[in-house]
């Protein structure tokens, strides 16, 4: 089934009624393209953090997907950059950073939402997919992190929201152990960074999905129920409370809160975002 984008769009040129939840507000996201046709977390979250004011930064590795992205902003009326970056890689990211800095002046948020796994579990994974499993969700938020603080303790504010997810805390179903534990490692870093730097103006949130319908789940998991995705959609959907699965915009509109003077005295918080599944004992299969 697709889903419908709930939020209201301004139209190109006019003025928003109200003033937006991070008005004025330099947000850095890496991993903003999809990987797909409709809405990925990245995506989403670029698009509505624009809808709430934000001059937005979209980094993704895909240049078309950066593109996209930022062109679906400027369409709305919002203001745009995009660029190119490799999240493994720390002079790739230190690039995007001065880069941005140099458009903007400023990075008050900063989103992480690059994600991937490969399929293994504790004796089918292999040291390489391990390696590289940690590497593009733990090491690159670690990256972002380390290359984004400096400046935003020069403000004396920021907020920084990483996406992880319900299998870094819950058993979903899937054998990806080192998925479930670089985002067990994320969740953690994130109330580090917290703590650490609370005193200077700076929070750190977590977002933790649920079973989710955008393209990157989809490329994902297709495998694991052949060419009957509306199966597999079902079969995810019936897994949940709500009984339908989540998607991009969930998590997008969740992140918005977080990075906004909203949630000036929420930090280190794990915020899940997955229908209620938390909450029962069951998976996803």
């Amino acid at each position: 089934m697709d889903h419908v984008d709930p939020a209201p769009q301004a139209s190109v040129g006019s003025a928003r009624p109200r003033k937006g939840r991070v008005e004025d507000k330099v947000v850095l996201v890496f991993g903003a393209g999809s990987v797909g046709e409709g809405w990925g977390n990245g995506k989403a979250a670029s698009v509505a953090y624009a809808r709430e004011g934000g001059r937005v930064v979209c980094v993704d590795l895909n240049a078309a997907a950066a593109e996209t992205t930022a062109a679906a902003i400027a369409a709305e009326g919002g203001e745009a950059l995009a660029l190119t970056a490799d999240v493994t890689q720390d002079g790739s990211i230190r690039a995007a950073v001065a880069a941005a800095l140099e458009r903007f002046g400023r990075i008050d948020v900063l989103h992480n939402n690059v994600g991937m796994n490969i399929a293994g579990g504790a004796v089918e994974a292999t040291e390489e997919s391990w390696r590289r499993v940690m590497d593009v969700n733990l090491t690159s938020a670690f990256l972002t992190c380390r290359a984004v603080l400096p400046a935003m303790v020069a403000q004396g504010k920021g907020a920084i929201v990483n996406v992880s997810s319900l299998a870094g805390i819950r058993w979903t179903g899937y054998p990806y152990i080192s998925y479930a534990a670089a985002k067990a490692g994320l969740n953690q870093m994130t109330r580090s960074i917290a703590v650490e730097y609370a005193a200077r103006g700076i929070r750190c949130n977590v977002v933790l999905p649920g079973l989710m319908d955008t393209p990157h789940v989809v490329q994902q998991i297709a495998g694991y129920h052949a060419a009957d995705l509306q199966a597999m959609r079902d079969r995810r959907a019936a897994m949940t409370p709500m009984k339908v699965q989540g998607d991009g915009w969930d998590i997008a509109w969740a992140s918005v809160f977080l990075a906004s003077d909203e949630a000036k005295f929420v930090n280190g918080i794990e915020l899940i975002v997955d229908g209620g599944q938390h909450c029962t004992m069951m998976g996803a299969t």
